[in-house]
């Protein structure tokens, strides 16, 4: 009896198998060895807290307005919400080799998992945490007393309170020690976010009560997994340092300062200075503007960075004089920031081209031929991430599946590679593409048309000119067979028997008539000598015809 959830349910026993290594933690997990499964848990609350304050610092980061731009470029690529009433995504399971009884009872269960999750309203929401934490946990939540319904909760868990434990048995042995079982579950501890947490009050929950995914992207060095954002923090960190420098400069360098030359004449130093602090009173502007109220204020104390200058100048010399100190140049250059922000989104690997600037041309849906290599690698990019995610997808419907009774536990290995997912996009842009790949594998089409049968098998030119499956060509040509045969096309038309032909029902077969002899006619005058060619033929036939009978009857005499 195997449990699943905390409940029995009967399936194959799976034998643990011994080694010398443990297993891999690159799902973040926690490693820890057998017995006082707690007690070593406490010992490695630094570990814990590290991983609370990367989470917090990823989240921080999301919050810079550059950051925020580019997370929206990625989760919107992923994440496309129909305009119709689609769903986000789809179930895909024309690769399931199964009744379709079975696959219609799949497609309802996922849609209550959806349904659960209201992914089609909190999708970019989901995508967004899981992409920025780097890890997402939902508990998995059924009614005890009636588990056949399946799922009846999915509860979002904070990623800082839970941590996965992977718990390794050692055997000793005259080789060395080999790990002969290996243990796997969470430990949650709500206060675990606050400085004075006892890890020791953590709850232990079972591994499939919990649906967990992770960004793929392991720290080694520090056995903790890591967010997308994990190399984009030291980018931020100089985008930030450059933006502060350049305000500070600046504010600093751009106003022009006075400078006040102040004739003293042979006044003592001290009466010099006072003299000079004087005429600073008298002359000096006290007005200051308060930008929150937009008020200006008579403030006496206040210290401002951009004051003038005020020097005192020895008899003999011009007097007192005012002169003007020029600001700070080149203040308009924006090439460092610029270079700093670039950084930073190829660390998140967003296309540079992405950053709104002032030069950035318009949004344009232009020929697939005209695509950027960075686009075509954003593209895959996100590609990888929404496979990433649908291992999330997988666990929930696992878990559904088992409980409604459809499928065995161990049926699940065998067929979740047959179940893939569709995720929507754009419909504008997916016809567009679409039409583009259509068009020039009609060019090409109609270009080496002409060598089919010569040159080129009709075979080779469905595979490799139309890019059609072994399984796409089966069905066309089902499809092409009962439409000649329903009278739809005419056998002509289709591309196996020859160059496309008239369209619409085939014309009812006429029974051939023999054709009658023609009247005999006077020979038309000669044109050049010579008759003309209808006449010509006319002779020629009746001639020959006339041959043949006569030959006719001589056999039957004989």
């Amino acid at each position: 009896m195997a449990k699943f959830l905390g409940f029995e349910i009967t399936r194959a026993k799976k034998k643990d198998l011994k080694s010398f290594t443990a297993p891999e933690n690159d799902d973040g997990a926690l490693p820890i060895a057998s017995g006082g499964a707690f007690g070593q848990y406490v010992d490695m609350s630094g570990a814990i807290k590290n991983e609370i304050e990367l989470i917090n610092r990823y989240r921080d980061m999301s919050l810079h307005p550059e950051c925020d731009s580019a997370i929206d470029d990625v989760v919107n690529e992923a994440i496309v919400v129909p305009e119709d009433e689609e769903n986000v995504i789809k179930l895909e399971l024309s690769n399931l080799g199964a009744p379709d009884t079975v696959k219609k009872k799949i497609h309802e269960s996922f849609g209550s998992i959806v349904d659960k999750l209201k992914f089609n309203e909190k999708a970019h929401e989901i995508f967004r945490k899981w992409y920025v934490d780097g890890r997402l946990y939902y508990h998995i939540i059924i009614d005890e007393q009636k588990t056949k319904q399946g799922i009846q909760e999915l509860r979002y868990v904070d990623p800082r309170k839970i941590r996965k434990v992977r718990e390794n048995t050692k055997q000793k042995t005259d080789k060395g020690d080999l790990v002969n079982k290996t243990q796997e579950y969470f430990v949650f501890n709500e206060k675990a976010i606050k400085p004075d947490a006892q890890i020791s009050e953590a709850v232990r929950i079972l591994p499939d009560a919990i649906a967990h995914i992770t960004s793929g992207l392991f720290d080694h060095s520090k056995n903790v997994v890591v967010s997308h954002l994990h190399k984009a923090i030291k980018p931020l960190n100089q985008l930030r340092m450059m933006e502060d420098a350049l305000v500070i400069y600046r504010i600093s360098r751009a106003p022009e300062r006075r400078l006040f030359y102040i004739d003293v004449g042979n006044l003592p130093k001290a009466k010099a200075e006072q003299y000079l602090q004087d005429t600073m009173n008298r002359y000096r502007n006290k007005l200051v503007y308060n930008a929150d109220t937009g008020e200006i204020r008579d403030d006496r104390k206040h210290m401002s960075m951009l004051e003038d200058f005020w020097l005192p100048r020895r008899e003999g010399g011009r007097g007192t004089e005012i002169s003007t100190l020029p600001g700070g140049q080149n203040l308009g250059e924006m090439e460092d920031v610029i270079y700093f922000l670039q950084k930073f989104y190829k660390s998140l690997n967003v296309p540079s081209s992405r950053i709104d600037d002032q030069n950035s041309s318009g949004f344009s849906l232009g020929r697939e031929s005209e695509i950027t290599r960075d686009e075509l690698k954003f593209s895959k990019f996100v590609q990888r991430l929404r496979t990433e995610f649908t291992d999330f997808f997988n666990q929930l419907l696992k878990a559904q599946l088992i409980f409604q009774g459809i499928i065995k536990p161990q049926d699940w290995e065998k067929i979740k590679h047959e179940i893939s997912y569709v995720y929507a996009e754009d419909s504008f842009y997916r016809e567009q593409k679409n039409s583009e790949i259509l068009n020039m594998r009609l060019e090409a089409l109609s270009t080496i048309s002409e060598f089919a049968g010569r040159y080129f098998s009709m075979a080779w030119i469905k595979k490799h000119i139309m890019q059609m499956t072994d399984k796409e060509i089966k069905e066309m040509q089902k499809e092409i067979d009962a439409e000649v045969d329903g009278g739809k096309i005419v056998k002509d038309a289709t591309i196996e028997w020859g160059a496309m032909g008239p369209q619409g029902p085939p014309e009812p077969e006429v029974p051939e008539v023999p054709p009658e002899q023609p009247p005999p006619s006077a020979p038309a005058a000669p044109t050049n000598g010579q008759a003309p060619p209808a006449q010509e033929e006319n002779q020629l036939l009746q001639e020959l015809s006339f041959d043949i009978d006569s030959i006719k009857a001589q056999i039957e005499d004989v």
